[in-house]
């Protein structure tokens, strides 16, 4: 009854509240990412989300837009500056998406919305991923974030959308916020971000265990 009645109601208010009570805080942000990424402080890009239906996803840059002699964008790492780390390791880049969620792209709490490309690459299992809105986190998000395989973190996902409660969802936020004052699994174990999704090879499976 809450997934499907109260869920989407709480997630407006609770964001309706959230932007009012933060935008001295969002202002602030939006002045100092132009100054730190050289113009426009938001990142806007296209994401799946509920039924895999795309949206256009809100954040603050986290990474500036530095060049080789050639043209193209340098690697990740480079591109990624000081204050952008300082916003990942906050997850204040997130905040902008409170108006994806007024707007009811997403949720509070849910699997995070990936890349427009990554649909065709997911198995069945994992396509039902899409069978809730996304969230500004979600329960991989509080258990590992990006140093998670892709499988566990699919698995995780998927377990989420078959486990959607009141006290899960409230849980999963108190998790979020000890993650993110620990600062944990900000980026996996080999890349400053996560390595793109390729595809889970055959005979290859997740190694988390549903909580029981």
């Amino acid at each position: 009854m809450y997934a499907k009645f109260f869920k989407r109601l709480l997630d407006f208010l609770i964001s309706v509240c959230g932007i009012l009570i933060l935008s001295p805080i969002l202002l602030l942000l939006i002045i100092l990412g132009a100054v730190f990424m050289g113009g426009n402080p938001f990142f806007v890009q296209e994401r799946p989300g509920k039924n895999s239906k795309i949206f256009k996803l809100i954040k603050f840059r986290t990474m500036d837009n530095r060049r080789d002699k050639e043209g193209n964008l340098l690697p990740d790492e480079v591109r990624l500056n000081g204050y952008g780390k300082f916003l990942r390791k906050t997850s204040l880049d997130e905040l902008p998406e409170l108006f994806n969620i007024v707007k009811g792209d997403m949720a509070i709490v849910g699997p995070r919305p990936l890349l427009v490309k990554y649909l065709p690459r997911y198995n069945e299992e994992q396509m039902h991923r899409h069978d809730v809105r996304p969230g500004l986190t979600g329960y991989a998000q509080a258990h590992g974030r990006n140093a998670l395989s892709w499988e566990d973190r699919f698995a995780m996902d998927v377990w989420y959308t078959k486990h959607i409660t009141f006290t899960g969802d409230i849980q999963i936020l108190i998790d979020t916020v000890k993650t993110v004052l620990k600062r944990e699994g900000i980026n996996s174990e080999t890349s400053a971000t996560m390595e793109e999704f390729m595809g889970t090879p055959k005979g290859v499976e997740a190694t988390w265990k549903e909580p029981k």
